[in-house]
């Protein structure tokens, strides 16, 4: 009995230090997960193209707020996606790569993200139910996972429209404060200001958000907790009987009174939570305890200050500001649009890396920031690129009205791409029944298909940008994705099979030669094509060769054990090698390092074997090389205009992107790189 005792109270014990961290978790998320939620007071009204509005008006557009944040915010978001989650990666992409996972729906034939329990060689995990009807269609029709790639695209490319207009348009406005107290303060001053704070943002990131995310969430917090006292406060003032507005009454008659200047009027009011890299608990617990109250409070009390102010809206959130807490309130909320800006750029970060780990667009440098966190990463090509972006955003737009038309684009497209594919995440990976999905799908598609209505109509008032923007990044992966579809259909048609390999080696001119060869290959099933290219004209292979393969894991370090694995191939000599490595270990470690580690793993491969234990060690005397193979297409005066255009536009984007295997410290003298051009 006192065992039993003993492990019920270890039991509660562990719930309780759970429960301790998922609201340590939770605190933490206001300053990561919603920053970009929680400040949305600051431009929703000032964004509104509202034309002498009434007391009838502003009660029908907080009543489309209130159950448009219930709807999609707690029901949708907090209760349904939070379970889409890739590997704790959140958003439009993160689902594809879930689908990717679960059915054989991806474009590409590899894959280089894999989850620790992976079988070595297999790239797809087993699926032992019966696919569904949906599933089966989908991975017949090359069509439908076309199209599917292409939504999945457009919502990553939107999310990264996204994370140039929120910073934007919440520092924009937090600044704007000036102008109260100031009225001298100019519009330009407002905006040259805004683009200082953003570009400092934008150099501090290469420090990573672990040295000054413990910040972040103080500064959310005081955010998150003094608004709704104004708003409480407001509400008391000027209008007490705010929340009958409600009752859904109040929005059929403010389209019925406003018809299609109310229809129009959609979109600003749009909101939606980004998922983060913390617990599903955490960020329940800081939705619905903090998040959705305040900002529930928060544009009540707003409204309620406007409905005996109605020609206030265009500054909607200073004027409701009390006078004695006036400056108090501009620094809390200038801040806590920075945090804000830094959680989308956050995310921007997140899901530039997803897609290069898919390797659906051109590669470029992903750093982790943070040894204990794998989301937390900073790209520095992206994060350049981006702070041209906002702060040309700024600049060239200035009024926050038409940045606010291009913001609403962006952040319904997103949740109707978010709606699409997680009902195919139900579908095909939960097993939903049909009539429980159907009763999802359906109303979020009539309610944000309407808002897509709407804010279409704003695309010449500033929506045009995301879409310029999303059109340039689709552009890019698709191109990328092209010419690696057509490189894939070419390694799989020439692709070097052992029994291949053994017939290369037999050819009476081929040698072996003297020294340890690796050579580097990303292909798990079969040898390289390249290396059929190499023995063909260099005539020779190394006495030792390893074909070494690194391979990126979802942890953060990998144990020494489980570090490098080893087959034999065949001929004698002939070894492959996977180095598995998590995103917190070390691949810029010396060259003797690396020899030695694989050398090592190699001996005790071989240990029994003593002639080939004595060539191991005789290669490795006579001198080490490292061989890396490019493949390249030939563009000809016979190659169609398509495949001109196309392989072209990813010839220069291969050229320009990074290589697909990290630096290892290899000296230059005992680099070798072996180019392969094939016709397109």
């Amino acid at each position: 009995m006192a065992t039993v005792s003993m492990d019920v109270e270890v039991g509660r014990d562990d719930k309780k230090k759970g429960f301790y961290q998922d609201l340590v978790l939770a605190y933490k998320t206001l300053g990561v997960v919603f920053g970009g939620l929680v400040t949305s007071p600051l431009y929703v009204y000032p964004s509104m193209n509202l034309t002498n509005p009434t007391e009838e008006d502003y009660l029908g557009i907080y009543s489309i707020m209130f159950w448009t944040l219930t709807l999609i915010g707690v029901i949708k978001y907090i209760c349904i996606a939070l379970n889409a989650d890739d590997h704790g990666e959140g958003g439009t992409f993160a689902m594809y790569s879930l689908l990717c996972q679960h059915a054989n729906i991806g474009i590409l034939p590899s894959k280089k993200i894999y989850i620790e329990e992976e079988d070595l060689v297999s790239t797809h995990p087993a699926v032992t139910r019966r696919p569904s009807r949906l599933r089966r269609f989908i991975e017949r029709s090359i069509v439908a996972r076309r199209l599917l790639l292409l939504t999945a695209i457009l919502g990553m490319c939107m999310l990264i429209g996204d994370g140039i207009l929120t910073p934007a348009i919440s520092v924009l406005s937090a600044i704007d404060g000036l102008r109260g107290p100031f009225p001298s303060v100019s519009k330009p001053v407002v905006e040259a200001l805004s683009a200082a704070i953003l570009i400092g943002l934008f150099l501090l990131q290469k420090y990573g958000t672990s040295k000054v995310s413990f910040i972040f969430s103080p500064i959310m917090a005081v955010w998150t907790f003094t608004t709704p006292i104004i708003g409480i406060y407001s509400i008391w003032r000027y209008y007490p009987g705010i929340f009958k507005a409600l009752s859904p009454h109040y929005i059929v008659m403010f389209f019925i009174t406003n018809q299609k200047r109310g229809w129009q009027l959609l979109g600003a009011e749009a909101m939606f939570a980004d998922l983060g890299h913390f617990s599903k608990r955490s960020i329940q617990i800081a939705f619905l305890t903090s998040i959705y109250p305040s900002l529930v409070l928060t544009y009540a009390g707003q409204t309620a200050y406007l409905i005996n102010n109605v020609n206030d809206f265009s500054d909607g959130f200073y004027k409701f500001v009390p006078r004695p807490v006036y400056w108090p309130m501009f620094v809390i909320a200038t801040l806590a649009a920075i945090v804000a800006s830094q959680s989308l750029i956050s995310a921007t970060f997140s899901v530039i890396k997803q897609s290069v780990a898919l390797d659906y667009f051109p590669r470029v440098k992903v750093v982790h920031t943070s040894r204990n966190k794998e989301g937390e990463v900073y790209s520095p090509e992206t994060n350049y690129i981006l702070m041209l972006f906002c702060v040309g955003a700024i600049l060239g737009f200035g009024d926050g009205k038409n940045i606010g038309n291009a913001f609403g684009v962006v952040v319904i497209m997103v949740m109707l791409i978010t709606t699409i594919l997680l009902s195919l995440v139900m579908l095909i990976i939960w097993d939903t029944h049909v009539v429980l999905v159907a009763l999802y799908f359906v109303p979020f598609l009539i309610l944000e298909g309407t808002y897509v209505s709407a804010v279409c109509t704003k695309i010449l008032k500033g929506g045009w940008m995301p879409f310029a923007v999303s059109l340039l990044l689709a552009l890019i992966m698709f191109g990328w994705y092209y010419g690696r579809q057509r490189k894939a259909e070419y390694e799989m048609a020439n692709k070097v099979t052992l029994e291949r390999l053994g017939e290369l080696l037999a050819g009476p001119d081929v040698h072996r030669i003297p020294g340890l060869c690796f050579f580097y290959s990303n292909m798990q099933d079969w040898l390289t094509p390249v290396l059929a290219h190499y023995i063909r004209n260099l005539r020779s292979l190394h006495k030792v060769t390893i074909f070494l393969t690194l391979r990126y894991l979802l942890v953060a370090k990998v144990d020494a054990k489980d570090r490098v694995a080893i087959r034999r191939l065949g001929p004698n000599g002939v070894y492959g090698c996977t180095i598995q490595y998590g995103y917190a270990d070390p691949l810029d470690s010396e060259e003797d390092e690396l020899t030695g580690l694989v050398v090592g793993a190699l001996r005790d491969y071989i240990t029994e074997e003593e002639e080939e234990v004595a060539l191991l060690e005789e290669a490795r005397e006579a001198g080490v090389v490292h061989v890396r193979g490019k493949m390249r297409f030939h563009i000809g005066k016979d190659t169609g205009f398509f495949d001109r255009i196309l392989l072209g536009f990813y010839e220069f984007l291969h050229s320009t992107c990074r290589s697909a295997l990290p630096a290892l410290g290899i000296p230059l003298q005992q680099r070798v790189e072996i180019g392969m051009l094939y016709k397109a």
